[in-house]
């Protein structure tokens, strides 16, 4: 990409993923720098504007609050992290952040896993007892990993089980 090229919000928009409105809006509380504009008043967007946006959406996906952001956006994208080490410290922490939500939602899927197995297995009883053979039968047979009555107990309060 030419240094001196520039994009419309329109076209910066397509190449972000992010909305007119919404790259608007980060101009408005400052997490953008005001664009500069044509004599016509249509805005104008650089190529480190357009990377500047996409650290944002990047950012954004990891759940990161957009106030959290802003010390991040003021380091030039080629710095060594060694320079900035509350930044460094700031990602490591929200990394942790991220990676317990993972583990807590591991656990979630984990319970419903176990909860759709008992439920196969229920609809096995029922089919053997019938004869019924619907074709439910190979449902449970995927090898699930068993959980352990310690890995449930985060569940407890919500099946009523202890």
């Amino acid at each position: 990409m030419n240094e001196t090229e520039v994009f419309s919000i329109k076209q910066t928009a397509e190449q972000t993923g992010i909305s007119e409105d919404t790259i608007r809006y980060y101009e408005k509380i400052a997490l953008l720098p005001r664009a500069e504009r044509k004599p016509n008043g249509h805005r104008v967007y650089y190529p480190e504007d357009i990377d500047t946006i996409k650290l944002i959406s990047c950012l954004k996906k990891t759940g990161m609050a957009l106030d959290e952001m802003r010390p991040f956006l003021t380091v030039s994208a080629d710095a060594d992290p060694v320079d900035h080490p509350e930044l460094v410290q700031l990602l490591m922490n929200h990394r942790a952040n991220i990676v317990s939500q993972i583990a807590s939602l591991q656990q979630v899927v984990d319970f419903i896993d176990l909860k759709l197995e008992q439920g196969v297995r229920r609809q096995e009883c029922s089919d053997q007892d019938t004869g019924n053979d619907n074709g439910t039968q190979n449902i449970g047979a995927e090898k699930r990993k068993q959980k352990s009555l310690h890995e449930m107990k985060f569940f407890a309060d919500y099946t009523g089980t202890k």
